[in-house]
């Protein structure tokens, strides 16, 4: 089924009677997702309002990410918390999925970009929160409860988006030779600094890695200044700006692990993870490849770690009794008839 506007979008949930999977470009489904009939949004594209002045865009939610970043960059903007680009990938899975980059460190994450969104729910209504309000909810800040919600709470028809201008400078930095374990007090170094760091990440094969964006005068002087706070972890180079999507991992040998935490926890549990692909946000966020069925024996962290690829899905630690109330609370308020089965 692929609806082509929101109108044909809430009447086809309201007559369904069987499991739905709700998916964009299908790019970003994890293990047990897409079980259902599927729903595709992709015939609900287009810009719907762009207003380069305010900073503000209007999208519907089957749009091509990679045709949105085209129409920003033709006036000098971007989606500042850079999501990563697959093929086929839409902006509403962008937004099910919350995908947000390695700038995330210091602009935030998707849900922080978004101003408003319209859905349909699981009755078939169109609700509407934040810009553009057509429908209000009162209770819930529906634009953050949809970002992350992987489709299982309604179907996104269009999401309001900040943006923000193109750095009119970049430059990638690196200290090659670190470990991931002697890599994170130099991630830790960086990040607490006055350099306004837009990207703090580690790769096995090029150590850690840096940027630095914005007027050039400013990034010169913060290159010398994070030169010398960095000194005492090797010299740091010029790198290349290609390297930054390979900080989200999308395949492993066996099953790929996402591991969120504190950077402080992550010297712990990088010491229960053989074979770590890549860190970002400052050691916020592991990838790990794991033997297939296998799931990580972590000692007690904050966060919490999801399988990305494999067979079957896995959140660990499982999820606390009252979160776990809490969240069937909203499935059954926005999808009373259990029709929607996740995807994005």
């Amino acid at each position: 089924m692929r609806p082509e506007t929101e109108a044909e979008l809430a009447q086809i949930i309201r007559e369904t009677r069987v499991p739905l999977s709700v998916t964009g470009g299908g790019s970003r489904l994890r293990p047990d997702e897409g079980q259902g009939q599927r729903l595709e949004t992709t015939g609900l594209s287009g810009v719907v309002l762009y207003e380069p002045a305010a900073l503000t865009v209007v999208v519907r939610a089957g749009t091509l990410l990679q045709d949105l970043q085209q129409i920003l960059a033709s006036e000098g903007q971007m989606l500042a918390f850079e999501p990563d680009l697959r093929p086929g990938s839409t902006i509403g899975g962008v937004a099910a999925s919350n995908s947000s980059g390695p700038r995330r460190v210091l602009v935030g994450a998707c849900r922080d970009a978004m101003l408003g969104v319209r859905f349909v729910d699981g009755r078939g209504q169109v609700i509407s929160n934040g810009g553009r309000v057509m429908k209000n909810v009162t209770g819930y800040d529906l634009v953050k409860l949809m970002a992350g919600s992987r489709g299982t709470l309604g179907v996104l028809s269009e999401i309001a988006l900040r943006t923000a201008p193109l750095p009119p400078c970049a430059v990638t930095l690196a200290l090659p030779g670190l470990d991931a374990a002697a890599a994170l007090p130099a991630l830790t170094a960086a990040l607490s600094g006055p350099f306004d760091v837009s990207g703090a990440g580690w790769l096995p094969d090029a150590g850690v890695l840096l940027r630095l964006e914005g007027l050039p005068v400013s990034v010169r002087e913060r290159r010398r200044a994070l030169t010398d706070r960095l000194a005492p972890f090797g010299s740091l180079i010029e790198s290349d700006a290609a390297l930054w999507p390979r900080l989200v991992p999308r395949m492993a040998q066996g099953d790929l692990w996402r591991v969120i935490c504190r950077p402080s926890e992550a010297p712990a549990l990088l010491a229960h993870l053989p074979q770590v692909l890549a860190m970002d946000w400052g050691g916020a966020l592991i990838w790990a490849d794991l033997p297939a069925g296998q799931a990580p024996d972590l000692p007690p962290w904050s966060g919490h770690a999801t399988r990305v690829t494999g067979d079957h899905a896995m959140t660990l630690p499982a999820t606390a009794p009252l979160v776990a109330r809490l969240n069937d609370s909203l499935r059954r308020r926005f999808d009373p008839r259990a029709l929607f089965q996740g995807g994005a």
